[in-house]
């Protein structure tokens, strides 16, 4: 049994850890404070990610905190896979494709709740569709057209990037990646609930 939990903790957990502290490295926050923009939890809607960093008026930093917030969820899920524990696996014989998928669903977790800010932290877009890209690039790439098409036709941010987590599982589903599309949806689940102050103020009329 104390094997058993051991090869648990290896096979699942570890990655799960590892990907979620990667994840929680805020680099909207740390891009504003180096590069003099101020505190970015104090501007705008307080969040951290590349929306609320383009309300500082830096466009460069914004695309920064988008490609490192995509960087990370897809480091995290590229590390997983290329970590060798078959030798420990066989002591349970779980599926080893599961690991990339505790690895994706950790950086999301790790940037939407960051421990070092008192899990208060971004709302996943970026990180989830970093994830998507590195599972399987045709998601990415789907999911990026999607939110790129809702943000073009709604002028909307939030509805882009809510439409392409939407995307993903089912994409994933349609490309019959079954696993991935049940993790997907629940990642995609996180991120609603972390727009649901958007999803109100697009009912009442009053989404900038």
């Amino acid at each position: 049994m104390s094997e058993e939990i051991g090869a648990l903790f290896c096979i699942y957990l570890l990655p799960f850890g590892m990907a979620y502290l990667l994840g929680s490295i805020p680099f909207g926050l740390i891009l504003t404070r180096v590069f003099g923009a101020g505190d970015l939890r104090e501007i705008g809607s307080g969040n951290i990610g590349a929306t609320n960093v383009l309300r500082t008026g830096r466009k460069g930093l914004a695309a920064a905190t988008l490609l490192l917030d995509m960087g990370k969820g897809a480091l995290a899920v590229i590390l997983a896979s290329s970590i060798n524990v078959v030798p420990i696996a066989d002591l349970l014989k779980p599926p080893i494709a599961y690991v990339p998928l505790a690895a994706a669903l950790g950086a999301l977790i790790g940037h939407c709740y960051p421990v070092c800010l008192k899990f208060k932290g971004g709302k996943g877009v970026a990180t989830m569709l970093g994830v998507s890209f590195a599972l399987a690039w045709p998601i990415g790439l789907i999911c990026a057209l999607v939110w790129l098409g809702g943000m073009f036709a709604t002028r909307i941010s939030s509805v882009g990037g809510m439409a392409s987590a939407v995307a993903a599982p089912i994409v994933a589903f349609a490309l019959g990646h079954t696993e991935m599309a049940i993790v997907l949806a629940l990642m995609a689940a996180i991120v609603i609930w972390k727009h649901r102050a958007n999803i109100a103020r697009l009912r009442a009329g009053t989404e900038p």
